[in-house]
């Protein structure tokens, strides 16, 4: 990753242009063609640096409920486990921490019954079984940008 990478990166977290080409108008800001910044996004996916370009909802508006949670997994299962956890598409973020439950994510759907399904199934697969269900008892909902 160059630092036009990371321009690109940092441009798009917050500031993506909701334009009908918008790798165009990255492009423009960064001295580039529309054509150079998706193949670099490209790359950054397939790297596995940015995993998804979309819009942020507020998922209870929409008539969804979300969830933190934290998980104590074993090393030798991380990947294993994260590989799971991601396949999911409610899956919004997905932390390493260096903590005891050293995985943390958050988990979005219709219910909350269904995310308790969804974490059951996860523990089952990856035989991880030491799984919190955060939920929330007050909602702050905070903007934060990552300068790359």
């Amino acid at each position: 990753m160059d630092d036009i990478d990371r321009e690109i990166l940092n441009k798009i977290q917050s500031g993506f242009p909701v334009k009908p080409r918008p790798f165009m108008e990255i492009g423009k800001s960064l001295d580039l063609t529309e054509e150079q910044v998706i193949a670099r996004i490209k790359k950054l996916q397939v790297a596995g640096i940015i995993r998804r370009i979309g819009g942020n909802f507020v998922s209870k508006k929409l008539g969804f409920t979300s969830t933190l949670c934290a998980a104590r997994v074993p090393e030798n299962k991380i990947e294993e486990f994260v590989k799971k956890v991601n396949s999911y598409k409610g899956v919004t973020h997905n932390y390493l921490r260096n903590h005891d439950y050293n995985i943390w994510f958050t988990f979005i759907a219709p219910s909350m019954d269904l995310i308790s399904l969804y974490l059951q199934e996860i523990s089952d697969t990856t035989d991880v079984h030491d799984i919190l269900n955060l939920s929330a008892i007050n909602m702050f909902k905070i903007k934060v940008d990552f300068r790359v």
